[in-house]
């Protein structure tokens, strides 16, 4: 599906796993989340600082899927919007099967390049004893499959507020599958 809504958006202006959940965000083209840790042009994932500070940052705004904790609950975790470190949580649009580059429109102006999968990390265990089991796994040929939701950069700023209507318009033919980033 292509299109779907926005239920929850989060930011932190400090380093933690989880984000609090906030009546609106404000998406800054080229920089990410106002006011968020993860803002700016170039990275800021601490790992990813210390491999090397002046790559791009392609993690400006981390899209999860409200759907995964409807899965994850199913095993027994309870995971709420926010708790994985996402600035956007959805519903009713696959983020997972969307190809790079597709262009997602949140709400009335904000534009969100999709970059990549996140790539999900031993702090999920930290969080929930377990839960990395459930949000990285492998498919029938073995192939590692990332389900912690997806990455982008900000094309357009915007408000973005839970309510918003998302639509994804895909980039032009051939599709290149999500990667990590």
């Amino acid at each position: 599906m292509t299109s779907g809504t926005v239920t929850t958006v989060s930011s932190n202006g400090t380093y933690s796993f989880t984000k609090p959940n906030r009546e609106g965000i404000t998406l800054l083209a080229g920089l990410g989340v106002e006011g968020d840790v993860h803002a700016g042009v170039t990275v800021k994932h601490r790992s990813r600082v210390a491999q090397d500070p002046t790559q791009p940052n392609l993690r400006q705004v981390h899209l999860i899927h409200a759907e995964l904790f409807d899965e994850v609950a199913g095993a027994g975790f309870e995971v709420a919007p926010g708790d994985l470190g996402e600035n956007v949580t959805t519903r009713g649009i696959d983020l997972l099967s969307l190809p790079t580059g597709t262009l997602l429109h949140l709400g009335a102006e904000a534009v969100v390049e999709v970059t990549g999968l996140r790539n999900p990390c031993a702090q999920i265990d930290g969080f929930r004893h377990g839960l990395l089991k459930q949000v990285l796994g492998r498919d029938e040929n073995g192939e590692i499959v990332r389900k912690a939701g997806i990455m982008g950069v900000v094309l357009t700023g915007g408000q973005v507020r839970p309510g918003d209507p998302i639509r994804a318009e895909l980039p032009p033919e051939p599709h290149r599958p999500l990667e990590r980033v």
